[in-house]
């Protein structure tokens, strides 16, 4: 079957499943959907392959009502992100099977859930593959809608509620942004293909650029766009959650991507101010990461800090792209890209092991937890792998991607440019701060949730490890991050190959300026310090298999009956870097101060969170001016029948009177 079929039967697919799924008996509804899933990424990861591989599918569907000349395109930009699409995907919809088993005893039907699953990810996979305007949007606002009814899987709770509110007018925002961006390239060129941006952009970048980044970038979610990520992952579903992070946040970059290589003038000024806001919005993300105590809010967090990582490695390629830096060009989109893939696999591990303590414990207050790593050994396995990755820890994959960022920086040092260099040392040292604040959150979160006791009771009953339908998509998510720790030099050559193409650059010419023989370096040593530790493993276990063993409590430090309010909460361990930057992440505290006539204090409560500093400072005022703005006309809505007719009367009589004097 050649590619055209292969990709159309995605729709064919899609549409079988969603009308199947609801018919099917309510236990086998996730097995089905899951088959369905499987069956689209394989149908497009066949034609992907082959895209990377040189062999990209370039068609142009006609007579379509409404739509004239329609491109689907498949090139080697669009298969990477349909690749990582898929195995996000299907990890996903396995996660689900289990994660969704507790709701399923309760006789919620989730038929609909798991249609809106499969049609989630197969218009992401067209928001890859359609290379025209309108219908592109179209794609754009499915994939939009069905995630929001995803998220709002507990619809039943206000704060989901909100959450979905608030997600749903974002999107809207940047469905508005990109619509004008489209019509504005349509009245200049004459033409909704893609490939108009490039020949406008001969004449004019800034502007046109400036829309599809706020329409891109409110899905990706850089400062100050990003208030709906903490709001939308903690209330969705863990195995929404880890897709949304894994992939939609991507596709986000996959827009600002596609227009960026198409950018021929204003190269220099747009690379920087993308580079200032990525690493702006990588420090903001993590600072936030640091304080907070929900740990799903804390990873949506981490989400934020890694698109800005992504955004500056964009940014470096399109300034080494201005100025003829072929080097500065090509590490920074292979940065980009290869980071792209490494967050979504880490990412997508850290909420499936996020998701596994929720189901157990039925919170995600991290100061209630503790002592779990007795109790889920293979979750604080797979949390800390994902953690060590976050953190660009040899030797797994986030070390790859972040080392190329880093050598970026260092080769923009060399320009001659006096504030380019200035800009690329500032940025080098953005980075580090990002990694250190990145370790002090994680330690944070692995310590307080899986050291130590448990704090306080949390279920009916102790927690236990999840079922093996959820534990099997984390050791694939795993394994494929040992991989690109282990061998980096394959993934590097399949993102050379697309940096090459952005570039115009022969085949293999950019493997000289990659350092692939540096981290394959690195992969191969790391690889035998994991056959060492394995080896001292094995041996510490045949040795303590043939000697008597003995257990005792372990010393209390002279308390004799240690208490749990004892150890170190998450707040405490945060506070210091909270207080030090209090202007950035304010908290807010609530208590009712004891008054000087009150002899005998009654009991009282004491409780504190950390605010957006842009949720809070900027678009919760802009919306209650709005809202204030918008009650002067509530007398329009007075409940009166009378009056809505009149009203009525006044359009048709307007709309009379303009015609009569030809004014429309």
């Amino acid at each position: 079957m050649d590619n055209v079929h292969l990709v159309f039967a995605t729709l064919f697919l899609t549409g079988a499943g969603m009308v199947l799924i609801p018919l099917t008996p309510a236990r086998a509804r996730a097995a089905v959907c899951f088959s369905f899933v499987l069956l689209n990424a394989g149908l497009t990861a066949v034609p992907a392959v082959r895209a990377l591989a040189g062999n990209p599918l370039d068609i142009v569907v006609d007579g379509l009502p409404f739509f004239e000349h329609i491109p689907v395109r498949l090139d080697a930009l669009s298969a990477w992100f349909v690749l990582i699409i898929n195995f996000t995907c299907i990890n996903g919809a396995l996660y689900g099977i289990g994660y969704l088993k507790p709701y399923a005893e309760q006789k919620t039907n989730l038929a609909l859930h798991w249609a809106l699953f499969l049609l989630f990810q197969t218009s992401m996979l067209w928001v890859c593959l359609l290379q025209h305007g309108p219908a592109f949007l179209v794609a754009w606002e499915l994939m939009s809608l069905s995630s929001l009814f995803l998220v709002l899987f507990e619809h039943q709770k206000a704060e989901t509620l909100r959450a979905g509110i608030n997600y749903l007018v974002q999107m809207h925002l940047g469905v508005i942004l990109l619509t004008i961006a489209f019509i504005w390239l349509y009245f200049a060129t004459g033409s909704f293909d893609f490939g108009a941006a490039g020949r406008f952009s001969e004449h004019s970048n800034i502007w046109l650029f400036l829309l599809f980044f706020g329409g891109f970038g409110i899905k990706a979610g850089f400062i100050p766009l990003h208030s709906w990520l903490p709001h939308a992952h903690p209330a969705a579903p863990s195995h929404v959650s880890g897709v949304m992070s894994g992939v939609i946040v991507k596709l986000g970059i996959y827009g600002i991507l596609r227009m960026a290589l198409m950018l021929e003038n204003d190269l220099v000024p747009i690379g920087t101010t993308l580079l200032v806001l990525s690493v702006t919005t990588g420090v903001f993300g993590i600072l936030n990461a640091a304080v907070h105590r929900d740990f799903k809010r804390m990873l949506a967090y981490c989400t934020i800090e890694n698109i800005g990582i992504i955004g500056a490695g964009i940014g470096l390629f399109l300034i080494g792209k201005g100025t003829d830096n072929t080097a500065l060009g090509a590490i920074g989109l292979s940065a980009a890209l290869l980071h792209t893939l490494n967050h979504s696999l880490y990412k997508s591990l850290l909420f499936f092991a996020a998701g596994s303590i929720y189901q157990q414990t039925h919170t995600r207050d991290m100061e209630k937890l503790g002592g779990l790593i007795h109790k889920m050994p293979q979750t604080a396995f797979f949390f800390l792998a994902g953690a060590l990755a976050i953190g660009g820890l040899p030797p797994l994959n986030g070390f790859v991607s972040e080392f190329l960022l880093y050598l970026g920086f260092l080769t923009g040092l060399k320009t001659s440019s006096f504030y380019l260099s200035t800009l690329m040392m500032l940025s080098l040292a953005g980075l580090a701060i990002i990694g250190g604040i990145s370790l002090l959150t994680f330690t944070k979160s692995f310590g307080i949730i899986f050291l130590g006791t448990a704090r306080a009771p949390v279920a009916q009953h102790p927690p236990r490890e999840v079922s093996p339908v959820m534990r099997v998509p984390q050791y694939l998510i795993l394994g494929v991050m040992l991989s690109i720790g282990l061998f980096p030099q394959f993934y590097l050559g399949v993102v050379a190959r697309i940096a090459e193409a952005a570039l115009q650059l022969a085949p293999g010419a950019i493997n000289g300026l990659l350092p692939i023989d540096s981290v394959a370096v690195t992969g191969k040593y790391s690889l035998i310090f994991l056959a060492l530790l394995a080896a001292v493993f094995y041996l510490r276990s045949r040795i303590a298999s043939t000697r008597p063993t003995a257990t005792a409590p372990t010393w209390g430090c002279g308390y004799i009956a240690p208490n749990p309010r004892m150890q170190y909460t998450g707040k405490s361990y945060s506070k210091p870097l909270g207080k030090l930057l209090g202007f950035i992440v304010g908290e807010k505290k609530h208590y009712q101060e004891i008054t000087p006539g009150e002899i005998f204090p009654k009991e009282r409560k004491y409780s504190s969170h950390y605010a957006d500093f842009f949720e809070n400072s900027l678009l919760d005022k802009l919306a209650n001016r709005l809202l204030s703005g918008m009650n002067i006309f509530q007398f329009i809505q007075n409940g009166r029948i009378q009056y809505y007719v009149l009203y009525g009367v006044f359009f048709i009589l307007s709309i009379f009177l303009a015609t009569v004097f030809n004014l429309i």
